[in-house]
C-alpha cells in the first residue's frame, strides 16, 4: 500500500487540520472490514448508516454516541447450553467495534434492528445562528440617522 506524506498541506493550509487527520487515519486504516455497513442519504440533511449484525441480539449491541464519534459495539454472550459440535463456521459471531466520525451538528435521531440489519438514523440540525443570513446593502451617501434627539439638544 502506498503512503502519502501531507506535511507540506499542514504548513500551508488554515483550519483544515481535521481533513487532514482523517486523511492519515484513512491512508493508515488498518482495521478489518467486519461488519460491512452502508452510509446512505435519506434526504437533504438525513442520513442513515445500516451495519450487518446477523446473530447479534438486541441486547448484545450498543451505541454511543460522544462528541463527534459515533461508536457501535457487539458482543456476543457465550451461549454454555448448546451441546452441538460445530462442524464449521461460517457466520461470523465474534466481537466488534466500529467507529464513525460525524460532522459537527449532526444527532443520531434512532436506532433500530431488523432482518439482521441494524439501522442507525442520523440528522444534520444547524442552528439559527450558524445559517447564513441576508445582509441588506446600503447606500454611502444618507447619514447616520438619530434615534433619539438628545444629541442636537445637547449641541444647542
Amino acid at each position: 500500500m502506498r503512503t502519502y506524506d501531507l506535511t507540506p498541506f499542514y504548513r500551508s493550509t488554515v483550519g483544515f487540520d481535521r481533513l487532514f487527520n482523517l486523511l492519515d487515519q484513512a491512508g493508515s486504516d488498518g482495521s478489518p472490514g467486519y461488519p460491512p455497513y452502508n452510509i446512505e442519504r435519506t434526504g437533504e440533511n438525513a442520513y442513515r448508516i445500516t451495519v450487518a449484525v446477523s446473530g447479534f441480539a438486541k441486547d448484545e449491541l450498543s451505541i454511543v454516541a460522544k462528541e463527534n464519534t459515533l461508536t457501535i459495539k457487539g458482543e456476543k454472550v457465550a451461549n454454555e447450553n448448546s451441546k452441538a459440535e460445530v462442524l464449521y463456521r461460517g457466520i461470523a459471531a465474534r466481537a466488534f467495534e466500529r467507529a464513525f466520525q460525524l460532522a459537527d451538528f449532526v444527532q443520531v435521531k434512532n436506532a433500530s434492528l431488523e432482518h439482521g440489519l441494524l439501522h442507525v438514523d442520523l440528522v444534520r440540525e444547524i442552528p439559527e445562528a450558524k445559517k447564513p443570513r441576508s445582509i441588506p446593502i446600503g447606500t454611502g451617501a444618507s447619514a447616520p440617522q438619530v434615534v433619539d434627539g438628545s444629541a442636537q439638544k445637547a449641541a444647542a
